[in-house]
């Protein structure tokens, strides 16, 4: 069910928003303290500083208030908590799970799909999730920002077929607005661009991003936009969230999530219609949801094939069509994201997988 307090369909403006790079700086970076500050001192097992040391914690004080404060369990705080499950090598799990490496086409610049160029625009995000799947990549050497994006922008403009550029990351968010609008400067003496996507985490965990400097640029830009966000759960929108959203809207974004499937987070039925219709209520259309991308350090997040389908199956029973996100898996070097069925089950389903299921419903 759609919860109670459903967003109105264009909430107020905030009279005195907050400077989201104040409440960025301000993130919890100690697990000690996110625990502290949710009263589990002691009751999180397995809590791990060797993690950390390896893929620091950070996560907006913000999403810690959406938290459940006493639940060791609470999806969120599942999603940010560096644990010693990480450290354990896991065969068929590496550093480059998706083939970014493989698809570089210019510093910065990924083209796995016709018509598509994806920029690294930043490495840089303002919440670690433990599941990312460029947790390992080489930021330091590979954005689009170096040499004012000039190698990037040309890469794009060099090939004719590519009439929609991607900002992705990290999270291209993280970039004030005067570099973004440095950016679509240039993409936009390329003729055949025709489209420009964004894919962001940001208006979710630190919805303040979505300031009026912000939408005066998005509402500038000469090509439709689709801004893609990253939500996990339902619980992950709130007021600010919604209004981020409206704001989005009201500047001419469609809007779009891709979820990820995780153990302990959403593996549940009730999980995955609560996101879609909790989404929606706010504005925003289920896109994908992804099978975990097999990245060193995720593999307790795993959800075996056989319960990602049929939690899909459940999943088209419970809601209208268009709140059923396309359940995909990336498979590098395939020419589009890989829609999951029977066929392209990789049957990896263990013992502790089966004894879960009785409450896909």
């Amino acid at each position: 069910m759609i919860p109670a307090a459903s967003p109105a369909p264009h909430p107020a403006p905030d009279p005195a928003p907050a400077d989201w790079k104040r409440l960025w700086r301000d993130a919890v970076r100690d697990p000690a303290e996110l625990l502290a500050l949710l009263g589990l001192e002691g009751r999180v097992p397995g809590l791990s500083a060797g993690a950390a040391a390896q893929f620091p914690l950070r996560v907006p004080r913000g999403f810690v208030a959406r938290m459940r404060p006493g639940d060791p369990h609470d999806p969120l705080l599942r999603q940010v908590l560096p644990l010693d499950e990480e450290l354990r090598p896991m065969p068929g799990f590496g550093l480059d799970a998706v083939g970014d490496g493989a698809a570089r086409a210019a510093t910065g610049v990924i083209q796995k799909y016709a018509g598509r160029a994806l920029l690294i625009a930043t490495g840089s995000c303002a919440i670690h999730c433990r599941y990312c799947f460029r947790r390992h990549f080489p930021y330091a050497e590979e954005t689009a920002a170096a040499g004012q994006w000039r190698e990037a922008v040309e890469a794009i403009r060099a090939d004719p077929g590519i009439d929609e550029a991607i900002l992705s990351g990290g999270d291209p968010l993280s970039l004030s607005t005067a570099k973004l609008a440095e950016l679509t400067a240039q993409l936009a003496t390329i003729p055949h661009l025709r489209r420009l996507r964004i894919h962001t985490r940001l208006p979710v965990v630190l919805p303040e991003r979505v300031d009026d400097a912000f939408t005066a640029w998005l509402r500038a830009l000469p090509w439709p936009v689709a801004v893609v966000l990253h939500a996990n759960h339902a619980q992950e929108f709130d007021a600010a969230v919604d209004l981020a959203m409206a704001r989005l809207r009201d500047a001419g974004a469609t809007l779009l999530n891709q979820a990820v499937l995780l153990r302990g987070v959403n593996d549940s039925v009730d999980a995955l219609a609560a996101l879609s219709e909790r989404g929606f209520a706010a504005g925003v259309l289920p896109y994908y949801l992804h099978q975990l991308d097999r990245v060193a350090g995720s593999a307790h997040f795993e959800v075996d094939d056989d319960r990602a389908l049929a939690l899909h199956r459940a999943l088209m029973a419970r809601v209208s069509g268009y709140l059923v996100p396309r359940l995909v898996r990336e498979v590098a070097g395939d020419p589009g994201k890989r829609p999951l069925s029977a066929g392209t089950a990789l049957s990896q389903s263990k013992p502790a997988d089966r004894q879960q299921r009785s409450d896909m419903n």
